[in-house]
């Protein structure tokens, strides 16, 4: 019974909680004012909290999530998936990137050009910590234990994957609705592997590289924030 309650609150907080805590965020005038560096360890320290709590609750309620979740692959399996991911999700993201340039995507928020590194230290600290940790926090919470959870309520791999997704998605609330799209777009992508493997490395290693080349490459790239940015 108790343990029963500690999953639904769990799952309560991914799928209501951290939206609105996101929500929050967006409408934080101060971080306005924040140091960008300071930002990237309050998202890594945020995170990284999010993602212990995960690991307590899924050792107390969920026996033997983790040693599925977390099983070795074979590395060219590993190496293949994760690489095939990355480069359609990179295609995606520039073609996103292109079309909002022309007016057809919804635009970036406010804050996505606020984290966009503008410094080499800013470039190298963003690619070896904040890449770093959204892949392994956020694949465990929604392609790991979100997934499989709402797996177990739903008994429809169709309905957990498409919920989990959607639960990704609106976690970059902060994002505008362009950032929550391809969120959501992304977490799809991502789950695939997860669902036929079982393990979450290909998803890991993929979600690592595509933030770091996003940090580093085509954030600075397409979105110059002191050029045609929302920030006046």
């Amino acid at each position: 019974m108790l343990t029963h309650f500690a999953r639904m609150l769990f799952v309560l907080l991914l799928l209501v909680g951290v939206p609105l805590l996101s929500y929050a965020t967006m409408r934080a005038n101060h971080l306005r004012q924040v140091p960008r560096l300071s930002l990237y360890l309050s998202a890594v320290l945020s995170q990284w909290l999010l993602a212990g709590l995960g690991l307590v609750v899924a050792l107390w309620t969920t026996r033997g999530l983790l040693a599925t979740l977390f099983h070795p692959l074979p590395l060219r399996v590993t190496l293949l998936w994760g690489g095939a991911l990355t480069l359609i999700s990179l295609g995606g993201l520039g073609l996103g990137l292109v079309l909002e340039q022309r007016g057809w995507w919804p635009v970036e928020s406010e804050l996505v050009y606020l984290l966009i590194p503008e410094t080499r230290r800013e470039k190298f600290w963003s690619v070896l910590l904040l890449a770093p940790t959204a892949a392994f926090c956020e694949e465990f919470l929604y392609r790991g234990y979100l997934l499989s959870v709402l797996g177990q309520w739903f008994h429809s791999l169709s309905w957990s994957w498409g919920a989990s997704s959607v639960a990704f998605g609106l976690a970059h609330v902060y994002q505008g609705w362009s950032g929550m799209l391809r969120a959501a777009a992304l977490g799809a992508l991502l789950a695939y592997p997860v669902v036929r493997f079982g393990s979450l490395y290909p998803s890991m290693l993929a979600h690592g590289l595509v933030d770091a080349l996003a940090l580093a490459w085509l954030g600075p790239s397409f979105l110059r924030p002191n050029s045609q940015g929302p920030i006046s």
